[in-house]
């Protein structure tokens, strides 16, 4: 069984303490994954116009804008979809899962 869970996690402690839930013979299986994309990115990105109000005070503490983002130090998989598509970004999971025995290579 594979689960993904895509959180907003701008602080390395919170990643950590995640990690640690894990019984220490299964932390092996768990993958960080970084999506990777600059303030300006998400911005153009952002359909709820979310950063726009961050930017205008009406959001306090909001990542990236008031409120730091620990890039993570050393994650499993860094997709850089600021650069790359989305296609380009699901290629390289699969085949990082593939590679790591997650997902046969068929």
């Amino acid at each position: 069984m594979i689960v993904l869970a895509a959180f907003v996690s701008p602080y390395k402690e919170d990643r950590d303490k995640v990690r640690s839930l894990l019984e220490a013979g299964e932390r092996q299986n768990f993958i960080e994954i970084h999506v990777q994309a600059s303030v300006s990115t998400c911005e153009e990105r952002d359909p709820k116009g979310l950063y726009k109000r961050a930017r205008s005070g009406e959001i306090p503490n909001f990542t990236g804008i008031s409120a730091p983002f620990e890039a993570p130090e050393n994650p499993e998989v860094v997709l850089n979809s600021g650069e790359k598509s989305v296609e380009d970004c699901v290629t390289q999971l699969i085949t990082h899962l593939k590679d790591g025995g997650y997902l046969s290579a068929e």
